[in-house]
């Protein structure tokens, strides 16, 4: 218990420091020349190099455990945004978000695998997980707001200085506080009857590729959204950006804390998430009358109804031995659609609203959601890996 804490307390630091990038990172673009077709690049380039850094983590955390990638990636991520701080071109904001998705992308493998091998029990596994989407949805409600107040007080420059400064501090205290070695990881190895081992049976088979649409076509309508808000704002909403996005967060919050919708299905729960963000983003295309506050807490509700619902699939897929290479694969599955979302709407900006292409995508994934399996899944393997969210 005292190293999910530990791991609580960095996680809430790291997701604070990077959601309260998210007001700021457009109208810093905008600052220094970039238009948004350049700023659809930008975003999406930052999960493009998320890839190698998803596929190499995989592997990795599966053999040595998560403590020195957990360090790597805050560390290296901290030396970053320190480096931001003194962008004085577009394509110098480019090469350095391309070089945080690297980085950044060992976070969430490690940090999940690592939670799930504190425990050998189901329902713990559960708890932890759960865990680790109420301290991801608290830094995410306050960390918006946070990162445009203090743009206001001390520029972007010091706030990206800020910023880097707290995960480096955060990559250190991990170096110190996170095992060297996954305290579980020999019991995520299988234990096979001696007939099954006769056989050479597999621990679990690998998981169907049509599982991961779901988290891809999720994962595009967040980066559309994350795209076109900002810009929807002007240069001079900063502020309000940050607390639409808090409460976007606040929503999936509320929805967090309503323990009793474990009980039921997680398919149905998928599916009716899944429903309630595309109508959220139809009326954001469509019905502008509509305060944008409360449809964007409407449609963190939603998230915070799908995410645990999710994770509950895939921990459930992933089987003993397997989950540093499902929770890659599920990050992978969302580095290409944060890729895929903002550069299609910064390309698309002009002829169609990005909000209506977040609502087709989102729709997509209703009718693309794999029967059967998902809707048969224990209820008590809730939690939220919290990636781009």
């Amino acid at each position: 218990m005292k190293t999910a804490m530990w791991l609580y307390l960095f996680m809430f630091l790291a997701f604070f420091d990077l959601h309260a990038q998210y007001p700021i990172l457009t109208p810093f673009a905008m600052s220094l020349g970039a238009g948004p077709a350049f700023i659809g690049w930008m975003m999406g380039m930052y999960s493009l190099t998320h890839l190698p850094g998803n596929l190499l983590a995989g592997v990795l955390v599966d053999r040595n455990g998560s403590r020195r990638y957990i360090v790597f990636a805050l560390t290296v991520a901290g030396v970053i945004l320190l480096l931001q701080a003194h962008a004085q071109l577009p394509w110098h904001l480019l090469l350095l978000r391309a070089a945080s998705g690297f980085a950044l992308a060992f976070l969430s493998p490690a940090c999940m695998t690592l939670l799930a091998s504190l425990s050998s029990d189901p329902a713990t596994q559960g708890k932890y997980m759960s865990g680790n989407g109420i301290i991801h949805t608290l830094a995410s409600v306050v960390s918006p707001a946070a990162g445009a107040f203090i743009v206001a007080k001390a520029g972007y420059s010091g706030t990206f200085s800020t910023l880097g400064w707290l995960l480096i501090f955060t990559g250190v205290m991990a170096f110190f506080s996170v095992p060297k070695h996954n305290p579980s990881l020999a019991l995520q190895k299988p234990v096979l009857p001696l007939q099954e081992k006769l056989a050479g049976a597999p621990a679990s088979p690998p998981v169907s590729r049509r599982y991961y649409l779901l988290p891809f076509f999720v994962s595009c309508s967040q980066g559309v959204l994350f795209f076109e808000l900002p810009l929807s704002q002007g240069k001079d909403g900063i502020v309000s950006t940050g607390i639409l996005l808090s409460l976007l967060s606040l929503g999936a919050l509320v929805t967090l804390c309503l323990f009793f919708l474990n009980r039921v299905s997680p398919g149905i729960r998928i599916a009716t998430a899944l429903l309630g963000m595309a109508l959220c983003f139809f009326c954001l295309a469509a019905f502008r009358s509509i305060p944008a506050g409360i449809v964007l807490f409407l449609l963190g509700a939603a998230k915070g109804v799908l995410f645990p619902a999710m994770a509950s699939l895939f921990i459930s897929l992933g089987g003993a031995g397997r989950l540093g290479r499902t929770f890659s694969m599920q990050s992978i599955a969302m580095s290409l659609g944060a890729f895929a979302g903002p550069v299609a709407a910064g390309q698309l900006r002009d002829q169609v609203s990005p909000y209506f292409i977040a609502f087709v995508l989102l729709m997509t994934a209703v009718l693309l959601l794999p029967p059967g399996r998902a809707g048969k899944l224990p209820s008590y393997a809730s939690g939220w890996n919290g990636h781009a969210a």
